[in-house]
């Protein structure tokens, strides 16, 4: 059984449709795909017969329409029925019929671009090699027609098109110029665009391939990201012919921003800000490359994912962590602003980069009880360092930390991790994350001669508390000018946290927050006391053991509470700040000797 074979037939319609709507990203890249198709045809002159000296804009105007000329190779009569007839086929080939890679354009289909603004395309061509003009007419019905033109064309080919009419402005002299400014502005023939008032070359040298000096290229890179760069890296993969320069931002990006790089092939804009060129961690510089190795999707709008690119990728990111490593060698003073910017994004990098960890670690900041101090300067000066995991854990315990010893607050992006990995870069340092009521366990009780008084006063104030569901202890902190502590397992202290926060929110945020009380009172959350330490070593605290007046004693106990409620940076409920204004009422009553005319509500026993 034998069966006819048959040629697909495409509806060049649709083809138009899925270049505009899947694989371009709009109109606009009509003009780079004349340009590349221009500049390639410039380039395979120069092997025939060594000429092409540049590329030529007409935009639309109001006496006639859109016209892109260069003087290259051009086409003869068949090349154009062969070539522009043939949907995804290119002439950028060898004679093994491989693409070109000195050539931009390398998938036959950037012709169709323009029929995304236009509804005909007329092309004429005459060959460098010899033979007559030739005009092709193509229309997005799909028809096309050729001819051979008895007039002498120059060498080289012109492409005319008609706009259609919600597209015109991209034909106008203004658009033009910028999209060809955008896309070719480093071509390396000469683009130029007939304005109104005269031809405007858009073409000029390239700072970042080092074509100028270092103002030049610091000029560019200021232009760039919008500031002056802090400093300027030197990168390059000479195995794809990939160079460029790295810009250090002198401003931290905002958080969860990629990484972006300007990425130019053969010298024309692949894409504004690649996310695949450098590595995620170079999250400090704004790059600018171009390569002639690396090979770009059909839309030439983004780069294969291949290994080439992953090869590109870990070298350019090596030449900028070489920069990194060499700075506390070269430049110190650097070093130290560059670490001051970019701190945050630091930490979470050296999690990752072993390499740079070793290094950098010591230049990075850490929050501690004897204030802020480079790891450095911490490791140096303690072997062994202790944290708190959360600033919570930090804030209630920092005050009865020795003089003698070290916490750091780990309760800051990336600080608790950072500090529990000090002994893999620092193999003679330990560390140990703290226990809040370990830590409290480890202060002593007052004297053996006040221990009575203690006891008696643990009891007293605790009973004042009850309602609030805070239990009192007594201790010796060697801290005087400190009263006392509000201290909490962190478990029981974020319930309690949010129940002060639910109150105060409401609404949304409030029925949110009682959803996380229920998951939490599930996982057992069934015993939300906390304990207020008071310093015995505080004279109003052992001023306090002594007041035999109730009045007195309970509402100095509430403020006692409140005050480390604040200390801690805890939010206060409603029923937190009644108490402490009533305290505080009450006190400047009894202090003024009104005993009978006011009313003490909450008291157990009036004066």
């Amino acid at each position: 059984m034998s069966a006819d074979v048959q040629q697909f037939q495409v509806d060049l319609r649709g083809v138009v449709d899925l270049l505009s709507r899947h694989i371009y990203s709009g109109p606009r890249v009509y003009l780079r795909e004349l340009l590349q198709n221009a500049r390639d045809a410039i380039a395979a002159r120069a092997e025939v017969d060594g000429g092409g000296t540049g590329i030529r804009i007409t935009p639309l105007g109001d006496d006639g329409g859109f016209v892109l000329r260069d003087d290259g190779v051009g086409l003869t009569a068949a090349e154009v029925a062969d070539l522009l007839a043939t949907v995804g086929r290119s002439s950028k080939r060898d004679i093994f019929d491989m693409p070109r890679s000195d050539y931009l354009g390398q998938f036959g289909i950037g012709l169709l671009s323009c029929f995304m603004v236009s509804d005909r395309i007329v092309i004429r061509s005459r060959s460098a090699r010899g033979g007559p003009g030739v005009e092709w007419t193509g229309s997005s019905d799909g028809t096309f027609q050729v001819v051979e033109l008895d007039e002498r064309l120059p060498v080289g080919t012109s492409v005319h098109l008609a706009p259609r009419s919600e597209h015109a402005d991209l034909l106008r002299p203004g658009a033009v110029r910028q999209l060809a400014q955008d896309f070719g502005e480093f071509l390396p023939v000469p683009v130029t665009v007939a304005m109104p008032g005269g031809e405007v070359e858009i073409t000029r040298s390239a700072p970042f391939l080092g074509e100028g000096d270092a103002d030049a290229a610091l000029a560019y890179g200021r232009e760039l990201i919008g500031a002056t760069p802090m400093d300027v890296i030197e990168i390059s993969e000479p195995a794809t012919g990939t160079r460029g320069l790295a810009y250090v931002l002198p401003f931290a990006p905002p958080p969860n921003v990629r990484q972006a790089t300007r990425t130019y092939l053969g010298r024309m804009l692949l894409d504004e800000r690649s996310s695949e060129v450098l590595p995620e961690w170079a999250f400090f510089v704004r790059a600018v490359v171009d390569s002639t190795g690396l090979s770009p999707t059909a839309s030439r709008e983004s780069l294969v994912d291949d290994a080439a690119l992953e090869h590109v990728r870990e070298q350019l990111g090596a030449g900028i962590r070489r920069w990194v490593l060499e700075l506390g060698l070269t430049a110190p003073h650097l070093l130290t602003q560059f670490v001051a910017v970019h701190e945050l994004g630091l930490k979470s990098l050296v999690r990752h980069d072993d390499d740079l960890a070793r290094f950098i670690t010591r230049w990075l900041t850490v929050e501690t009880t004897h204030g802020s101090i480079r790891i450095g300067d911490l490791v140096d000066r303690h072997r062994h360092v202790r944290y708190a995991r959360t600033v919570d854990e930090f804030r209630q315990v920092a005050g009865i930390i020795p003089a003698s010893e070290v916490l750091v607050n780990g309760g800051y992006l990336y600080d608790a991790d950072l500090i529990a990995a000090l002994p893999t870069l620092f193999p003679d340092v330990t560390v140990e994350q703290i226990d809040v009521t370990g830590e409290l366990d480890r202060l002593d009780p007052p004297p053996l001669d006040d221990r009575e008084a203690a006891i008696a006063l643990e009891e007293r104030a605790g009973a004042v508390l009850a309602d609030s569901g805070c239990a009192v202890i007594v201790r010796a902190i060697d801290r005087t000018e400190l009263t006392g502590l509000y201290v909490a397992d962190p478990r029981v202290l974020r319930a309690i946290d949010r129940g002060r926060t639910k109150g105060i929110t409401g609404g949304l945020w409030g029925g949110v927050l009682s959803s996380i009380d229920a998951g939490a009172g599930a996982a057992g959350d069934d015993d939300p006391r906390v304990r207020l330490c008071l310093n015995w070593s505080n004279r109003v605290v052992r001023t306090l053991a002594g007041v035999g007046d109730e009045a007195v004693f309970s509402r100095t106990v509430q403020l006692l509470y409140i005050q480390a409620l604040l200390a801690g940076h805890h939010p206060l409920a409603d029923a937190d700040r009644a108490l402490m204004t009533t305290a505080l009422t009450d006190l400047v009553a009894l202090s003024a000797g009104v005993h009978d005319d006011f009313p003490f509500d909450s008291l157990t026993e009036e004066p």
